[in-house]
């Protein structure tokens, strides 16, 4: 062992010295040459870590053929492209189904069904076999407990929304709107009274393609004030929510207090969907909700679904809105002030 390391410690003294005396190692290529001004014959050769010109064909080639490639597959396989997040967007605001929701938005009644169960609405109306712009709600299928709103969701509760149909009565200039049907819902869209009465003058106008009414409907109707009783028993005590609700409160003569209503057509928020003035409850579900209803004959019920929704969506913009019109507790003259000790 002695023997072996004493002559590789010689062998590496002998290399040592012989590097030293060679210098240092020369370079493989020589100094690049630079052309002088005028001669473009004379290029710089190209330095050490430069690619050689078959690297730089053949990395050339593998782009080229790369993008020969991605095109090809782009072609061929066009429906297997991942949508843009707007496309994505827009599709799950409609539901997961694209090619089963874009055929048309959903009813209000359908939107708070879905949004209830945190389902998209597509996925439900496809689940329970039904269209988009159903305006049933099959019985038992919300009735779940809601601790935020208390008890069944399909009892009263505390929030409803109501609306109301009218007919033409009268001719010429006497020619007015009489009360055809009321339809009030809960916080969750479940109707809890829809009621046709009967006008005590006679109908000349019954309005079907818009109010949706027809003479049929007078078969089971009540009268005037059997809708205006069961009505005023309902709104009793509870926040009211309506679009221009004064006109639907006026045709049933039943007042309510003012700090109980919330009326979409008021909201200021509302209103720049119509550049300033009273917005129809038609263009915002359509622009705030997403949602198609009037589209024909109208539906107190939807009609009185998509108040509700909106309500929902903007709760506590309503309840900050109504907190600065009509004060909790109104400050009386004086209060605040601290009564001055008389000193000994």
């Amino acid at each position: 062992m002695a023997t072996t390391t004493k002559a590789l410690s010689s062998n590496w003294e002998i290399l040592k010295k012989r590097l030293d005396a060679d210098g240092p190692p020369k370079r493989k290529y020589a100094e690049p040459i630079v052309a002088p001004k005028g001669d473009k014959k004379l290029k710089r050769r190209r330095s050490d870590d430069a690619p050689s010109s078959s690297s730089a064909t053949g990395s050339k080639k593998t782009k080229t053929s790369a993008i020969a490639t991605l095109k090809k597959k782009s072609t061929t396989s066009s429906t297997t492209v991942k949508p843009t997040t707007s496309a994505r967007t827009a599709a799950d605001k409609m539901g997961s189904d694209s090619s089963y929701s874009m055929k048309q938005p959903p009813s209000a009644s359908l939107a708070l069904w879905a949004e209830d169960n945190d389902i998209p609405a597509a996925d439900l109306a496809k689940a329970y076999n039904l269209p988009l712009n159903t305006t049933n709600i099959p019985a038992g299928q919300a009735a779940l407990d809601d601790p935020e709103e208390g008890g069944n969701r399909t009892e009263l509760g505390k929030y409803i929304a109501m609306d109301c149909e009218m007919v033409g009565v009268g001719e010429g200039e006497r020619e007015s709107s009489a009360l055809a049907r009321v339809s009030i819902v809960n916080f969750h869209g479940h109707c809890v009274l829809d009621l046709f009465v009967k006008p005590k003058e006679k109908v000349t106008d019954w309005r079907t393609w818009v109010s949706g009414v027809s003479p049929k409907d007078m078969e089971h109707a009540v009268t005037f004030e059997e809708a205006q009783k069961k009505a005023a028993e309902i709104m009793d005590g509870r926040i009211l929510v309506g679009h221009a609700i004064k006109n639907d409160l006026e045709c049933l003569l039943i007042g309510h207090p003012k700090r109980d209503i919330r009326d979409t057509s008021r909201h200021p928020d509302f209103r720049k969907y119509s550049k300033g003035r009273t917005p129809g409850l038609k263009k915002l579900a359509k622009e705030i909700l997403g949602i198609e209803i009037q589209g024909g004959q109208h539906s107190s019920i939807e009609d009185a679904r998509a108040c509700m929704l909106l309500y929902r969506r903007f709760k506590e913009d309503f309840e900050r809105e109504n907190q600065i019109r009509f004060p909790l507790h109104a400050k009386k003259p004086g209060a605040g002030k601290k009564k001055k000790k008389n000193k000994k």
